[in-house]
C-alpha cells in the first residue's frame, strides 16, 4: 500500500518536490486536474484549455514552494484548483477584450456580439472587485471565493478580532454595492 504524500503544508510539500519532483508533480496532477478540468469545461473552455490553465498553475505552485514563498491555508491540490480558477478567468477576461476578427471560427456579428455581452455580464462585479484595493479585494475574495472563516481572514489579515474583520467586510461590501450601483445609475442616465 502507497500512502499518498501529505500536501496540506508547505514545508511538506517543498521537502516532496525537491526529493522526489515528478512524484510529488504527479500526485498533485491527479488529485487537482480532474477538478480544474470540469470548472474550464464547464465555463465555456475545453480540455486543451483545462490542461494548459493547469500547468500555469503547476508552474506557480512549483516555483513558489521550491522558493520558499508559498503559504498554504488549505491543500495544495486546493490552492491549484484556486490558481487555476484565477487564471482562466483572466484568460476568459483576455479573450473578451481581441477583436472579434482575431477568433477562430467566428458565427457572425450578432452571435459574437450576445457572447461579448454575457461574459462581459458575468465579469463586471470582478471588474468592481479589481477596484477596490488589495485589502478589500483579498478579504472579499477570501470569504466569498474561497470560503475562509473570519476566524482565518481576521489572522491573515493582520485584525485584533474576529469583530473587527466582520466590520472591514462589511465596509468593504458596502464599497462595492455602491460602485456598482453608480455604475449603474451613469449607465441609465446614458441611454
Amino acid at each position: 500500500m502507497v500512502l499518498s504524500p501529505d500536501f496540506s503544508s508547505a514545508p511538506n510539500l517543498r521537502a516532496a518536490l525537491l526529493a522526489n519532483r515528478e512524484q510529488a508533480l504527479t500526485q498533485l496532477y491527479r488529485q487537482a486536474f480532474p477538478p480544474v478540468r470540469r470548472h474550464i469545461c464547464g465555463h465555456g473552455g475545453s480540455a486543451e484549455d483545462a490542461q494548459d490553465i493547469f500547468h500555469d498553475a503547476l508552474v506557480i505552485l512549483y516555483e513558489q514552494a521550491v522558493g520558499g514563498t508559498l503559504t498554504l491555508t488549505s491543500s495544495a491540490s486546493t490552492y491549484l484548483v484556486g490558481i487555476s480558477r484565477n487564471l482562466w478567468r483572466h484568460e476568459l477576461r483576455r479573450r473578451a477584450r481581441l477583436p472579434h476578427e482575431a477568433l477562430p471560427d467566428d458565427p457572425g456579428p450578432l452571435a459574437a456580439d450576445a457572447a461579448s455581452e454575457t461574459e462581459e455580464t458575468r465579469f463586471a462585479v470582478l471588474d468592481y472587485v479589481e477596484q477596490l484595493g488589495a485589502k478589500c479585494k483579498s478579504m472579499l475574495l477570501a470569504f466569498y471565493y474561497f470560503q475562509q472563516p473570519l476566524t482565518q481572514i481576521a489572522a491573515d489579515h493582520d485584525y485584533r478580532s474576529v469583530r473587527s474583520a466582520t466590520v472591514q467586510k462589511f465596509k468593504c461590501l458596502e464599497r462595492l454595492r455602491e460602485s456598482v450601483r453608480a455604475a449603474f445609475r451613469t449607465e441609465t442616465i446614458e441611454y
